[in-house]
């Protein structure tokens, strides 16, 4: 069940036009020079920004995913703990965090069209 920092890596840079830079000491990914994802090797965690109705849907699944403490989580930004969560759900929560941020030019090629995710 446990997800490499690679593999989450390989998962947010697989989305178009994604760029990786340093941010406040963690690695970010950018799109369109917004952040929606970022890496944080020591504590082997990754953050990104999900609308509120996303977070709640994405926390739902149990303890690796968790809305960071304080005021951050009121902006949407969720933690996900890589040793705990599953790779399927990672990549969900990863494509949801791209389109709440991404243009809608690259947004809606990964929109939800009524079929299964």
């Amino acid at each position: 069940m446990s997800v490499s920092l690679d593999t989450y890596r390989k998962i947010v840079l697989a989305f178009p036009e994604v760029t990786e830079e340093q941010h406040f000491g963690y690695t970010a990914f950018k799109i369109s020079k917004k952040v929606f994802a970022t890496l944080n090797p020591p504590e082997n965690r990754g953050c990104f920004k999900l609308s509120s109705e996303d977070q709640s849907i994405f926390c739902s699944f149990g303890p690796a995913i968790y809305p960071v403490p304080e005021r951050w989580a009121k902006f949407g930004w969720t933690n996900v703990s890589l040793p705990d969560v599953k790779e399927e759900i990672l990549a969900e929560a990863l494509k949801a965090a791209f389109c709440e941020v991404a243009p809608k030019r690259l947004s809606k090629l990964f929109a939800y069209n009524g079929e299964e995710l």
